[in-house]
């Protein structure tokens, strides 16, 4: 039976993105990882309304040789202890790889939906970027976008606009479908 899903971009939306030039980048070790204001109480919201929490993330630095996969994954194994998350679902790709996973596509999405059984026109996105907004929108989800200098949000119709996660789930839980309710195993 389908269950109730929130995607959540990583980089932007749940910790820190470091800018750099005209857009931004990821933490590049442990160190840098830095949980943006409002995200523990946001996400346990949502978890306690009984939503899966489900990262969908572009990591491209890895295929562009700048950030080791092993930190990758030490970031995200940082994140699941600290935060309600279900699980992550990364894209390692650079543009030029053309994959199905790199959002604005929406493979990654979809890998998680076929993964844990997710209706996707009852899921929510909340992104910080364009690229998240047309990758929910490609997978039949609705979109929120966390507004950001580094959003490029004339590049989207999302279905709603926020400022912080804190607004981003207010929106969500006042906007919730009928879904079954996630219920993690004990």
């Amino acid at each position: 039976m389908p269950r109730r899903v929130v995607f959540l971009d990583r980089d932007g939306v749940i910790n820190r993105a470091f800018p750099e030039g005209k857009t931004t980048r990821p933490p590049r070790c442990l160190d840098e990882l830095e949980l943006l204001p409002g995200v523990p109480d946001a996400l346990h919201r949502l978890h306690t309304a009984g939503y899966g929490l489900i990262v969908v993330t572009n990591q491209p630095d890895v295929a562009r040789g700048t950030l080791a996969q092993s930190t990758v994954e030490a970031i995200h194994a940082q994140l699941v202890t600290q935060l309600p998350i279900l699980d992550i679902f990364t894209c390692f790709h650079d543009s030029s790889d053309r994959c199905r996973c790199r959002k604005p596509q929406p493979g990654l999405l979809l890998a998680a939906a076929a993964q844990w059984d997710v209706n996707l026109s009852e899921a929510f996105l909340i992104g910080d970027r364009w690229s998240d907004i047309a990758a929910a929108q490609a997978a039949g989800c609705r979109g929120v976008l966390i507004e950001t200098p580094f959003s490029h949000a004339e590049r989207c119709t999302p279905d709603h606009r926020a400022s912080t996660i804190t607004e981003a789930v207010d929106w969500i839980l006042a906007h919730q479908q009928t879904a079954i309710r996630w219920q993690p195993a004990a």
